[in-house]
């Protein structure tokens, strides 16, 4: 069983009402964000700390205070220090039903003719404010939390679109060939991770030899491939550790792992503790 997908097929919110909130800390399982993609747009807010995010082929650190705008369909992921963060997962298209004024500008930003900022707090006072209102909104639920939580997306699109914070583009300038070769890598772990891979088999995957793979896998998410397949197993460890009652040696084994003591060992490398008192920390 995957417990954490490449392409997230988890239900951001309800049919009906598809907005997920996530607030991350230190023992959250899913606090350092594995490369993934998703049809939803996404709103971070970094509380405490720093957060090196990457998105699609661009790096950045962001700090305390920025708010951050994740298109729909672009792979990102990072690591975050010492951070705290926010994450609203929504479909956009949930704002067009049954509303004619604004139907134009939210199809131009769906159909990616309205490229919105990154970093929507660089220029603007009133998005930190907005985007505080929506998560608290969110994380309390009080009675009519749906209405008010609607009403601060549409305030954050409208303030976008008041202070020019994007700009209209003629044609996607992000480079889909490589963006897709990445896709397939990650894809192929997404799958397979619990199984032995090898160097050759992600370097087969995406069509390159070896060694210039590893130059290119590391330019574009940080790590190199086998370095990020550990990664990735920890972080699905951590998910399991949290949601299902395994043992460390069963938690092991379905991530990947062979051996109980590397898998230790491998876990303390990313984590800075153990399995077991990771799960003392969770329970």
């Amino acid at each position: 069983m995957r417990y954490i997908d490449y392409k997230e097929r988890r239900t951001q919110g309800t049919f009906n009402f598809p907005i997920a909130y996530y607030h991350q800390t230190k023992l959250s399982p899913r606090y350092y964000m594995t490369y993934h993609w998703h049809p939803e747009y996404e709103i971070m807010r970094i509380l405490e700390g720093s957060f090196h995010l990457t998105l699609g082929n661009e790096t950045k650190e962001y700090q305390a205070g920025d708010v951050i705008f994740i298109p729909d369909g672009i792979l990102h992921g990072g690591n975050p220090e010492n951070c705290v963060y926010d994450c609203v997962v929504f479909d956009l298209g949930m704002l067009m039903k049954d509303n004619h004024a604004c139907y134009n500008t939210i199809y131009n930003i769906m159909n990616h003719k309205i490229k919105v900022n990154t970093l929507l707090s660089e220029k603007s006072d009133r998005i930190p404010e907005i985007a505080e209102a929506l998560c608290l909104s969110l994380s309390e639920k009080k009675p009519g939390y749906e209405f008010m939580t609607q009403a601060y997306l549409y305030m954050l699109i409208g303030t976008i679109i008041e202070e020019k914070l994007y700009k209209e583009i003629l044609s996607d300038d992000l480079t889909s060939e490589r963006l897709d070769s990445i896709k397939n890598v990650l894809g192929y772990i997404s799958e397979n991770y619990s199984s032995s891979i090898t160097l050759d088999n992600l370097a087969k995957i995406a069509g390159m030899n070896p060694k210039y793979f590893c130059r290119y896998f590391r330019s574009m998410t940080e790590r190199t491939p086998i370095d990020y397949l550990n990664y990735y197993r920890i972080e699905c460890a951590c998910e399991m550790l949290s949601t299902k009652n395994a043992s460390i040696k069963e938690v092991a084994i379905s991530c990947g792992f062979s051996d109980e003591s590397y898998f230790i060992k491998t876990f303390h490398k990313y984590k800075g503790i153990t399995p077991k008192q990771f799960t003392k920390q969770r329970f």
